[in-house]
């Protein structure tokens, strides 16, 4: 029914993806040399050959990233060649892209739109690899694909090795006084002495700059955490070279130019219209902001507010006026009770239910389940919600399986991976949650399930495969929102002792402090999509970088962080990820999201039509259509930009 998961996959993987490899490229040469050829007989089991490829692939590249070592570094750097050369030279083969284009003279009329989106795209990308370039310019575009594989690689891997090499050990209690107990109890280290350990793992890493009372220390710490991977400044200075002469291969002045040709918005200087008018309304918001947080400093005679300050008298400061302790609703979050609700939420929106099965799985802390809707399978999710040693820092949602049928035409069911860096159980205690955890579980599911529940039969255009990439943030924004109210969050806020519920007026005060220091918050989104966006319009090197930061922050910043901080050396979104010119996307999406949401709100937060109406208009379609077309089906109408600002507390 399912794949099951390759415990095996790196046991002689080089060999296994060679051959693979040698067998692909075998079919598809059959394929474009068939005389008949038409939509069904070559595209559909195109598909099916190069989807084989990534499914092979993917386990590798996801346990690299959740249980790294020095055999599945080895595993991955083996394979990243022979799979970047393989993509490469499809994308560049003259003949595959004229028997697509064949297919698109003969066919396009009587295709159905997905089909007729499906060539658009394939013959886009084509294009984008440089087909119709000279011998000579293909093998320079695959040269700088490879290069740029090797190079991400090496940026990610860096950053995780000094994530997880770097502890500060203090020894006085006194600097951990203020310290929850959850947390106090997971930095124990017990010996002759009882000290505590910190790392710049995220629950041990927030942990300390949120209640650490020391400032030195959280110093150091904070220190230690934006100064990762400095070796990562060169990798940066050839990555944008790679990008620029790629784009410029390809008859672009710019790497922005040639990433917002497979993106809705229309260019750059639509972009940072876009992002600068969203700082300049909430700007106002954030200076007043930042003047509650230095006139709580000023009372511990902190006379010049710094970065390293900033979360920790933001809990303070959310304390005073809210009356609001994180740790006491945590006691309320336990990890499985968020998990079981988080699938009670599912079920009244969207009719989706689960159940956990048995399978192999890479580390003990994982979970599969099975979806159903109408007792119908939907697909397999796998849950990977903890933080260890050798974990990639951060949440995310990453594709295996797509739906879709083979070439008998039956259907091969899709699987997810939901990964994340919470805190572990310690002891008797269970995983618990802060609301932030919270969040982020609904949003990764988000993502999660606009792959799952598609019922687009081709793979190129099913699951989240064929979104515009400034709009695959939608469905995950629209559901994180829901992590927010009173309505959902009663469906599961048990305290992990007795089973009691989290009291009504707890409940509300999560709402109302949604947008508690806004103006901050969007101001260092906006700040990190500038510079990314400006970033890879030119040409730097590693100074010259710093300095371009230092002016967007100059621009947007409230608060500017020491001189030392060196965020762009971790920042693998844009030079390890898929948000190259791109990052903009978040705030680009959240037009939708924020629109659709407050649509349900409207209607009723958890009413099942409007679900089922979003289900099948936005989740089930995939790439099928533009997002901006199945939000039009969605909605009856174009998303209305000021329903972000409206969210957010901004109108």
């Amino acid at each position: 029914m399912f794949n099951k998961f390759p415990l095996d996959c790196f046991e002689n993987s080089k060999e296994k993806l060679a051959d693979l490899l040698t067998e692909t490229r075998s079919n598809i040469e059959k394929l474009i040399g068939t005389s008949n050829k038409t939509y069904e007989i070559l595209v559909i089991p195109y598909q099916v050959e190069t989807d084989k490829v990534n499914s092979f692939f993917t386990p590798i590249a996801h346990i690299n990233s959740v249980c790294n070592s020095d055999r599945s570094r080895k595993a991955f750097e083996e394979c990243l060649p022979l799979l970047t050369e393989f993509f490469t030279s499809l994308s560049q083969d003259k003949r595959i892209y004229s028997a697509f284009n064949e297919i698109y003279k003969n066919e396009y009329d009587s295709l159905t739109s997905s089909r007729r989106k499906l060539l658009n795209d394939v013959l886009r990308d084509f294009r984008l690899e440089g087909v119709d370039l000279g011998e000579s310019q293909k093998k320079e575009i695959k040269r700088i694909n490879l290069r740029l594989s090797e190079l991400s690689n090496a940026f990610s891997q860096n950053v995780l090795n000094d994530t997880d090499k770097y502890e500060l050990i203090i020894e006085d209690h006194e600097d951990v006084r203020e310290m929850p107990d959850k947390d106090l109890e997971a930095s124990k280290v017990i010996g002759d002495k009882i000290k505590y350990r910190f790392t710049l793992q995220s629950p041990s890493y927030l942990a300390y700059m949120k209640y650490g009372n020391n400032r030195n220390l959280r110093e150091e710490l904070y220190r230690a955490y934006n100064t990762r991977a400095p070796e990562n400044g060169k990798i940066i200075t050839e990555i944008l070279k790679l990008r620029r002469d790629k784009a410029r291969l390809l008859g672009f002045e710019n790497y922005a130019e040639l990433s917002l040709s497979r993106k809705s918005a229309e260019s750059v200087s639509q972009i940072l219209s876009f992002l600068r008018n969203i700082a300049k309304r909430c700007k106002g918001y954030a200076e007043k902001e930042c003047q509650e947080l230095k006139k709580l400093a000023a009372l511990d005679g902190i006379k010049y507010f710094e970065s390293y300050d900033l979360m920790y008298y933001s809990e303070k400061v959310k304390n005073r006026l809210f009356a609001f302790d994180e740790n006491y609703y945590r006691a309320y979050f336990s990890c499985n009770s968020v998990v079981k609700g988080l699938f009670s939420i599912l079920n009244i929106l969207f009719g989706i239910t689960y159940s956990r099965i048995d399978g192999p799985v890479w580390h003990e802390d994982v979970n599969i389940y099975e979806l159903r809707k109408n007792n119908i399978l939907i697909g397999m999710l796998y849950m990977d919600l903890h933080a260890r040693k050798g974990k990639r820092d951060g949440a995310w949602m990453h594709e295996w399986i797509t739906h879709h049928r083979n070439i008998r035409g039956e259907i091969v069911y899709p699987a997810a991976f939901i990964v994340a860096n919470f805190p572990g159980v310690e002891k008797e205690i269970p995983s618990l949650l802060r609301h932030n955890d919270v969040v982020t579980l609904f949003h990764e599911m988000g993502h999660a399930i606009h792959h799952l529940c598609s019922k687009v039969d081709e793979i190129f255009i099913s699951g989240i495969n064929g979104v515009e990439w400034d709009a695959v943030e939608f469905p995950s924004q629209f559901l994180e929102n829901f992590a927010y109210s009173e309505e959902v969050l009663a469906n599961f806020a048990y305290h992990y002792k007795d089973n009691k519920s989290l009291p009504s007026d707890k409940l509300q005060l999560l709402e109302k402090i949604k947008n508690f220091n806004i103006g901050l918050n969007l101001l260092r989104q906006i700040e990190f999509s500038i510079f990314d966006i400006l970033l890879h319009q030119g040409q730097y090197n590693e100074e010259e970088v710093q300095k371009l930061l230092g002016d967007v922050r100059h621009e947007v910043a409230i608060i500017k962080p020491p001189a030392y901080v060196r965020f762009q050396n971790a920042f693998s979104h844009i030079f390890a990820g898929g948000y190259a010119a791109g990052y903009y996307s978040y705030k680009w999406a959240e037009r939708m999201s924020a629109d659709a949401f407050i649509l349900f709100k409207e209607k009723g937060l958890l009413e099942p039509d409007m679900g089922e109406k979003f289900y099948n208009s936005i989740l089930v379609k995939g790439g099928s259509s533009t997002m901006l077309d199945l939000f039009r089906e969605f909605a009856g109408r174009d998303a209305d930009e000021r329903a972000l600002l409206k969210l957010n507390g901004l109108n």
